[in-house]
């Protein structure tokens, strides 16, 4: 397992539990008992380190090379998954994924952004970031789940949308822009979970739903606390004090009212329990299109846009 920087003191008891272990095998001594305390006092540091977590240290956690990714998730949560690809336009964006799904009976149209999980295959997914051929083909796949009545479900996990030349030329803008204002009138009920990062547009894109929930360890805003110190302060050594004043966190949002729920993630983060993680998100999901069935398409789609109206501060003159 890897460890984050502030993770110092829990890696530095694993590495003594380690020792021991090995040395109760080496000289064939039972060390149980004292096995069991170091255990303890393990779960006792973690419990209170997590306990006290600042916005950086989330962010941090929401990138763990370890944690899961979409693809994770629709491996455990999915009894079967066909995966669909192209936008039909230009090409087929490898920093989304999603197709057809079946989750405990349910059938849904699957979206997610994808990282990938070693260099090669962050390379091929544009660590996360997508084009508009990846937020078109997301569309496209939205609204063939209207044509057959399934529920949506979108995995949002981005530092944001690729911001190259040759995005802009083949209309990124417009692509978000366009996702924003379908995903508000669809007629089938959509659940937004954000897994990892949900940065800027890159998130909205595949963002807008009746549901918009956090994992515990996740963030969401505008703009990266590395890229905002870079434009408020002009390097990136204020990244911690831009994540404390973004209020980035998943608490943050939930208090705001931009957020309806936040997924309560194991102890030590998704990383340290995939498997437990999946079937927290699992549970939501199928609980979540229970309720959302029972509710009218136009009732829906009223209520959509009745909250994201809602959202900030602004006056009319």
């Amino acid at each position: 397992m890897q460890f984050l920087d502030f993770e110092k003191p829990i890696e530095d008891l694993n590495q003594q539990l380690e020792k021991l272990k090995a040395l109760a095998e080496k000289n064939n001594v039972d060390m149980s008992a004292s096995i069991s305390e170091l255990e303890t006092t393990i779960d006792k540091t973690r419990k209170n380190l997590y306990a006290n977590l600042t916005p950086w240290q989330r962010v941090q956690l929401s990138r763990h090379p370890e944690r899961p990714y979409t693809l994770y998730y629709i491996g455990q949560i999915c009894d079967k998954f066909t995966e669909l690809f192209g936008d039909r336009n230009v090409a087929d964006d490898k920093a989304i994924v999603g197709g057809f799904a079946e989750i405990g009976g349910e059938h849904v149209m699957l979206i997610g952004h994808q990282k990938g999980t070693n260099t090669k295959q962050r390379q091929l997914r544009n660590f996360g970031m997508a084009n508009p051929e990846g937020y078109r083909k997301a569309l496209r796949l939205m609204k063939i789940a209207e044509k057959f009545n399934r529920p949506i479900v979108t995995l949002i996990d981005t530092p944001g949308a690729f911001p190259g030349l040759e995005a802009e030329e083949r209309g990124q803008g417009e692509a978000i822009a366009r996702n924003l204002f379908e995903m508000i009138n669809l007629k089938v009920p959509v659940i937004c979970i954000i897994i990892g990062e949900g940065a800027s547009g890159g998130a909205l894109g595949i963002g807008i739903g009746d549901k918009v929930v956090m994992l515990e360890n996740t963030w969401y805003t505008v703009i990266s606390p590395e890229n905002c110190s870079t434009i408020l302060w002009h390097s990136w050594d204020f990244k911690v004090k831009a994540a404390e004043q973004l209020k980035l966190t998943s608490k943050d949002m939930s208090s705001f009212g931009l957020v309806d729920d936040v997924i309560a993630e194991p102890e030590g983060g998704a990383h340290n329990q995939p498997e437990a993680m999946a079937e927290s998100l699992k549970k939501y999901i199928l609980d979540t299109i229970k309720t959302l069935s029972k509710i009218a398409p136009e009732k829906r789609i009223e209520q959509r846009i009745e909250k994201f109206s809602n959202m900030g501060f602004y006056e009319e003159l």
